[in-house]
């Protein structure tokens, strides 16, 4: 197994040992692995999440049985919702136990089954080569199709059992698929007749930035992104909308298009927020996923294939028939304003915090959030971000946690990238105790703490509700205290004034630095 994942390329792992999974502990030293110990299973698999998001590897994961398994599920859940490459390996019951429900230690009825259900592939061994055979059948699917998370299950006592043979190579991944010519070429000439182009970029764009940004600029098309495709195409350039898909009128703006370019989105309700997009003109939908080609919008032309090469090949049909549009600067301009206008309206308490943020922090950073306002109200509208910078959040699954952990694995991927942690208390103390891991690894790591005492989403929904607020309300907890007993230094801020220094401050501090601000 251990060299398996070394063939793969696999250079750290996540994960706390346990009873049933020491076999695999015994051998990553020797094949040049680094094993990164989070202090709960939840957080190491954030933590690979994060790795995997800024580096472009898997994030690997090692649990044992049972209850760590299950603690990792929510990640693991997570990194399927965003499309994010993570291998988790775990032990099972022994050959013959299956569903025996015996009593055995850290037993599940089903534990493969489980899995399932979060994952793409699950997949339960009874031979070592089998295991090694899964393991780099589940890196090469990461490179070829949609990169969601696999499990391996190997039986304990195959684990455990002696073993002298080589270990067998899987067969090498398969090439993504291929547009087909003539719908590119179809497609093509729907962009270059239009009048009203816009594009749409979603995080299965991510890898093709630099042709995306050619496109977009040869067919002069206002552009959006979705949240977990912030900074694909540069908030900073003329064209961009900037990832408010959220927001009605952008809603509504997309309507008016004649042709939509969609790439690598799922144009989901965690996109739109219950919104929907009434497309009048023709659609145009890329994805490397052939079951997303219709899901929550019917293309007028699916074009299944790697965005990389997709867009390329129309960049290409496009060289030679391209259509004067004019300027659409005033329209740009109106619909920018309409769009600060919108997000004001619920997230005006956070641009300053986000001004003095990006003032202390400069370029290429990795910013790491939760489902939380000051994300979804704030990062994704305030932060300006590029192709050279990254938001970590996790849209679909919305879970609370993932913050800090993440951070963590983006700065094991990427040490000497600025990163920022910028959450809520309520969702912060989720994983905490992740703040002992940030300090144990020296991570110069800043983690902006908005603290209102409680859950304010689901205050705010509650009284949206004329219910009496119950459970959202959760005593002081000093922040600062709590890191220092972590091994890192905290310090409370008197107002966001005090936020760019304190910024400043920790990233020049070798270990993570709790800076709250109340709210």
């Amino acid at each position: 197994m251990v060299e398996a994942l070394e063939a793969g390329g696999v250079e750290v792992v996540f994960g706390v040992p346990g009873t049933h999974n020491l076999e695999i502990y015994r051998y990553l030293s020797g094949y040049g692995i680094n094993h990164v110990s989070p202090r709960h299973e939840q957080g190491a698999g954030y933590a690979a999440d994060g790795y995997a998001r800024v580096s472009g590897r898997p994030g690997v994961c090692v649990t044992t049985s049972g209850p760590g398994l299950t603690n990792i599920a929510t990640a693991v859940a997570t990194a399927h919702a965003d499309s994010v490459p993570m291998l988790v390996l775990a032990p099972g019951v022994p050959r013959g136990h299956e569903g025996a429900d015996r009593g055995w230690l850290h037993e599940l009825r089903d534990q493969r089954s489980m899995m399932a259900a979060i994952v793409d592939s699950a997949v339960r061994v009874d031979t070592p080569e089998a295991a090694a055979m899964a393991i780099g059948d589940a890196l090469g699917r990461f490179r070829s199709g949609r990169p969601r998370p696999a499990y391996v299950e190997i039986p304990v006592d195959v684990l455990d059992q002696p073993w002298s043979g080589s270990t067998p190579l899987p067969a090498p991944p398969s090439q993504p698929e291929q547009a087909d010519g003539g719908l590119v070429a179809h497609a093509a000439g729907l962009l270059a007749r239009a009048e009203r182009p816009v594009v749409v970029l979603g995080g299965g764009s991510r890898v093709a930035a630099d042709v995306v940004q050619l496109l977009v600029e040869r067919l002069g098309a206002p552009t959006l992104t979705s949240v977990n495709g912030k900074g694909v195409f540069a908030e900073t350039h003329p064209l961009s909308l900037g990832a408010s898909l959220r927001l009605p009128v952008v809603q509504r703006f997309l309507g008016t298009a004649d042709v939509a370019l969609l790439v690598g989105t799922e144009m989901a309700d965690s996109d739109l927020w219950g919104g929907t997009v009434a497309f009048k003109g023709e659609v145009i939908r890329v994805d490397l996923d052939s079951t997303q080609l219709d899901k929550n919008v019917t293309p007028t032309v699916r074009l299944l294939g790697d965005a990389r090469t997709v867009v390329t090949d129309l960049m290409h049909s496009l060289s030679v028939a391209n259509h004067d549009r004019g300027d659409r600067a005033e329209e740009i301009g109106r619909i920018r304003a309409e769009i600060r206008l919108a997000a004001e309206n619920d997230g005006a308490l956070y641009r300053t915090v986000h001004e003095a943020l990006v003032a202390a922090t400069g370029s290429d950073v990795v910013v790491a959030g939760d489902s939380a306002q000051v994300s979804y109200l704030g990062t994704a509208h305030y932060w300006p971000m590029g192709p050279g910078d990254r938001f970590l959040y996790p849209t679909g699954f919305a879970t609370l946690g993932y913050g800090l952990p993440a951070a963590i694995g983006a700065k094991i991927a990427a040490p000497d990238r600025t990163a920022v942690v910028l959450v809520g208390d309520g969702g912060f103390l989720f994983t905490a105790q992740e703040l002992v891991t940030a300090a144990e690894l020296a991570i110069n790591l800043p983690v902006v703490v908005m603290a209102n005492d409680g859950y304010q989403e689901i205050r705010d929904q509650m009284i949206g509700r004329g219910m009496t607020p119950v459970g959202v309300d959760l005593p002081a907890v000093d922040f600062g205290a709590l890191s220092r007993a972590c091994g890192g230094q905290g310090v409370r801020l008197a107002d966001v004034g005090q936020l760019g220094d304190a910024v400043r401050e920790a990233l020049k501090t070798p270990a993570p630095t709790v800076i709250e601000l109340p709210v």
